[in-house]
């Protein structure tokens, strides 16, 4: 040992023995699997958003060509949001049942038979009912995308991937966009139908690709199969939670020089990355599924008396409106919410259950990991001395 210790050969240029835990981390490689999946599982977010853009421009059509009032314009357009709610109720069970990948591919199979009929509606009856099976569909994507994005995001990228949802809903919007343009120069009674109806279209694709996709390591564990979640866990997990993702800071700024995408970086994404956090392992699934059903409820609402309330106080007023609830709603987030950044699911209960009084719930923690590491360096430097 003696010409390891420099203060007995008196050379202070002589290499040291590394201590454990002082070694700098190297960079993850297996982070791309990880984004791969968060990016396919969280793209089932776009049949909501394709389903309200392409219905802002089809409901001038169909209003001329079925003959319907302001009024069922308005039921068929919210609506989606209630049928939702009950397809986000089911969606909770039924992942825990048959699986987080295959309750994807359910989600989008059944968008598509509601895309499907809604094309072929030859009345407003049964384009209500083509609503209602595209909005079970809705309800699915948007309980299922964020739960297995958390659930196979490592923990320090995990906030960052679970708000792809919200992202991919704008992008559905301006896909419903580019359809109504599309498809505005057919004759009336075929041109609202195709714009519909297309949605099938990346329905299908969707979930056919999810079938490349590993299931929910922690889906495997639930059911035993502690091997093949292993073996997921190996290939999305990166044991540096504290590193920092240059890249996604530099796309998060950039986000932010438009209004959308400023919503979905910020309150937007919330209701999923909260929902897909903070519950218990055996009650994740259900816990998310009521997140989501509240979040569909109020969109509802909002929806179905857009036309209502812009008439009678002016669509300025509408947004003010709004915008008085977004501040509310921004106190409330950061006086009462826990911050979850790098904790793992298993690990955050300690965060809840002090009110306001988080922050030096999280304090005394950070506190105790900081003496509990000193002591483990220290220790192990004096092992080696």
């Amino acid at each position: 040992m003696a010409d390891l210790t420099p203060e007995k050969n008196g050379d202070t240029n002589q290499s040291h023995v590394p201590v454990p835990g002082l070694a700098v981390p190297k960079k993850p490689k297996r982070n791309k699997f990880a984004f791969a999946c968060s990016i396919l599982a969280s793209m089932t977010s776009i049949l909501l958003g394709y389903d309200t853009g392409v219905m802002s421009g089809a409901i001038i059509y169909i209003k001329d060509d079925l003959k319907v009032s302001d009024v069922k314009l308005e039921i068929l357009v919210g609506t989606i949001n209630i049928y939702a709610l009950a397809g986000s109720a089911v969606a909770g069970r039924t992942s825990d049942w048959i699986g987080r990948r295959y309750t994807i591919v359910l989600a989008g199979a059944i968008f598509f038979a509601g895309a499907f009929l809604m094309g072929f509606a030859p009345n407003y009856a049964f384009l209500m009912f083509g609503r209602f099976v595209a909005g079970i569909g809705v309800g699915y994507a948007l309980m299922i995308a964020p739960v297995y994005t958390a659930e196979v995001s490592p923990a320090a990228s995990r906030g960052f991937l679970t708000s792809f949802p919200e992202v991919f809903i704008n992008a559905g919007v301006l896909l419903g966009y580019v359809s109504n343009y599309a498809f505005s120069k057919l004759p009336l009674n075929l041109g609202w139908r195709f714009m519909l109806g297309v949605g099938a279209i990346p329905s299908v694709v969707l979930a056919v690709g999810v079938l490349a996709m590993p299931e929910s390591p922690r889906w495997l564990v639930m059911q035993g199969r502690l091997g093949d979640a292993k073996k997921v866990l190996n290939k999305t997990s990166d044991q540096h939670p504290n590193q920092k993702l240059t890249w996604a800071v530099a796309l998060c700024i950039a986000m932010t020089l438009s209004c959308v995408a400023f919503f979905s970086i910020g309150m937007g994404p919330i209701a999923w990355v909260y929902s897909s956090e903070i519950f218990p392992l055996r009650l994740r699934a259900q816990g998310c599924s009521i997140g989501v059903a509240v979040n569909r409820v109020v969109s509802g609402v909002i929806l179905m008396t857009f036309i209502s309330l812009y008439k009678a106080i002016t669509i300025g007023g509408a947004f003010f409106l709004f915008a008085g609830v977004a501040t509310v709603a921004w106190i409330f987030f950061y006086t009462l919410l826990p911050e979850t950044r790098g904790r793992t699911l298993e690990d955050m209960d300690v965060l809840f259950g002090t009110f306001c009084g988080w922050r030096s719930t999280m304090r005394e923690l950070e506190k105790k990991r900081t003496e509990g590491n000193s002591d483990g360096v220290h220790t192990t430097t004096s092992d080696q001395a």
